[in-house]
């Protein structure tokens, strides 16, 4: 089964299974699900969690639960501008500089740029933790996100920075359904998880497969580089 096949195949199941929540439809994008909040409790649980001050999160609704959370416990969160579209591609949440009434809102895409310092990568602090999207994932740590490649992205780009590095731990909160046994192929630039959260349990990957040390700048194309420009500025 392709990737795409598959994607298709959990988002007509999270669909007709009742389990997608808004936004609608889970279609061509990071799927929200019933029971987010309660897996965001749950990675909450997790020494890696514990243990981090800075965290590099997706900024899809299914991982909200876990922003909320990370600023309510104090911690720094960091999402992306949507696309990498401007040289200061990250926004920067620090709690102490938001509201506490206002946690809530302040990591949503849609007040984000309202609370948040819009940063260049060399700005961003050393990441302690990184909360991925994804579409599905196997318990081998492989993840099929929504097929655009950003969130790798984002990842080789904090490692060059050496902002990440291979014993930063990765995780995912997803549905119980997202997480799968088919083969999937993985690739140098896909960044693999440790740590699968699902509202019912918690799985460890102890994954084989190696995180990716920068960018692999061969497999973009020139397009790609110019409309993204944190890689037109750094291309070697």
């Amino acid at each position: 089964m392709s990737k795409q096949d598959l994607r298709e195949r959990i988002w007509d199941h999270l669909e007709e299974a009742g389990v997608a929540r808004f936004p609608f439809p889970p279609h061509d994008r990071i799927p929200n699900f019933a029971g987010a909040d309660d897996a965001a409790d749950r990675l909450a649980e997790t020494e890696a969690w514990r243990d981090a001050d800075a965290v590099k999160a997706n900024p899809d609704a299914p991982q909200l639960p876990v922003r909320r959370r990370a600023l309510r416990e104090g911690k720094t969160v960091y999402m992306a501008v949507p696309r990498l579209r401007d040289e200061k591609p990250f926004y920067e949440l620090d709690p102490a500089e938001i509201p506490s009434a206002e946690y809530d809102s302040a990591p949503t895409i849609s007040h984000v740029e309202s609370y948040a310092r819009q940063v260049a990568p060399e700005d961003v602090a050393t990441i302690d933790l990184v909360v991925s999207g994804s579409v599905a994932v196997t318990a081998s740590g492989a993840r099929v996100g929504k097929g655009e490649g950003y969130s790798d992205l984002e990842y080789a780009v904090l490692r060059e920075l050496r902002l990440v590095d291979g014993g930063t731990p990765v995780a995912t909160t997803v549905h119980d359904s997202q997480v799968v046994t088919d083969e999937v192929a993985v690739e140098a630039h896909d960044v693999p998880m440790d740590l699968l959260v699902t509202p019912t349990e918690t799985i460890r990957t102890d994954t084989e497969y190696e995180t990716p040390s920068g960018v692999f700048w061969d497999e973009l194309s020139e397009e790609r580089i110019a409309e993204i420009p944190v890689l037109e500025g750094r291309r070697p």
